[in-house]
């Protein structure tokens, strides 16, 4: 069984969503960790466990990070991590439960393995693009606000995109 850690400096987990219905917001968490264990270099039905830090919520906005980190979003005083433990994972199509709020959903995120390399230090690394989408309903993020021209001010449809690059442990 080998060990997969993550590389910070080469990694990032961000979202976006709609705003007034007119253009996308980006965010992402600077504080989160991946671990995953596969055999060897094959990461089919390998064991996928992510943890991000709500606190480190990032969208540019100090006004917009409070109120997403305050009791109407995430509510970070009660609830200051969001987890993702894999079941399946086929090389492309990773599934697994997403708990937000101690809410555990289901979700499938969509994989493009970039492969795997030497970096001129020795060490073997792995990079992976994953994509996807959610309900932020559905895990109790509810807060929005109507607009007199009809629609929401924030979407509840949100974008994940991550760039993940592991690093075989030594």
């Amino acid at each position: 069984m080998a060990k997969w850690n993550l590389d910070t400096t080469h990694s990032e987990v961000g979202f976006k969503v709609k705003h007034l219905m007119i253009n996308n917001v980006k965010g992402q968490f600077k504080s989160f960790n991946i671990e995953l264990q596969s055999e060897g270099d094959d990461f089919n039905s390998s064991s996928i466990s992510f943890t991000a830090d709500v606190a480190s919520i990032d969208t540019s906005n100090e006004q917009r990070d409070q109120h997403l980190q305050s009791a109407e979003f995430f509510d970070i005083e009660k609830y200051p991590q969001i987890s993702f433990k894999s079941t399946r994972y086929d090389g492309s199509v990773l599934e697994g439960n997403l708990t937000i709020k101690d809410v555990t959903k289901a979700v499938k995120l969509e994989v493009d393995f970039g492969g795997i390399a030497k970096d001129p230090w020795g060490n073997t690394k792995a990079g992976f693009t994953i994509t996807g989408k959610i309900n932020r309903k559905d895990w109790g993020l509810n807060w929005n606000a109507a607009l007199e021209t009809g629609g929401v001010l924030v979407s509840e449809e949100v974008n994940i995109i991550a760039e993940i690059q592991l690093a075989k442990a030594q």
